[in-house]
């Protein structure tokens, strides 16, 4: 048996040299350097650069491989709750253009692959009062 079918490896691989800077970066409320793919990551469909679509989630099931996956899942988790303990409310301020629609896309994954886990939904009410991203919602099915 494979111990990694979707090759996760390839997020660990590339968060090992930036998270602390990305964490320093969502602390200040501002993303100023390129990470976005590997550490918000959205379904696949809806990449257009080589990069976005290596970084891609094909599936629920590798989402959910994702979340359980015992570096990244706890990372994802850990950013997200950074952001929430933001006083700032302004995607667009925090990540700019287009990476503050790639977070949406993410925040409404994850929402949907782990309804029992709050800090999605919160976020996506927080960040985008308008909804989750409709186009996450109907790849997912």
């Amino acid at each position: 048996m494979n111990p990694d079918p979707f090759n996760l490896q390839r997020f660990v691989d590339a968060q090992t040299s930036v998270y602390a800077e990305v964490l320093d970066e969502l602390a200040r409320g501002r993303k100023t350097t390129h990470w976005m793919w590997f550490i918000f990551p959205q379904l696949q469909a809806l990449g257009r650069s080589g990069t976005a679509r290596h970084y891609g989630l094909a599936s629920k099931e590798e989402a959910a491989a994702y979340l359980r996956h015992p570096v990244l899942g706890e990372r994802l988790r850990q950013c997200v709750d950074l952001l929430l303990g933001l006083g700032q409310t302004d995607p667009h301020a925090i990540f700019g253009s287009p990476d503050d629609l790639k977070f949406r896309s993410c925040l409404t994954l994850f929402a949907a692959v782990a309804p029992g886990e709050s800090r999605f939904s919160d976020a996506l009410d927080r960040f985008y009062p308008e909804g989750p991203d409709r186009l996450t919602l109907d790849l997912l099915g």
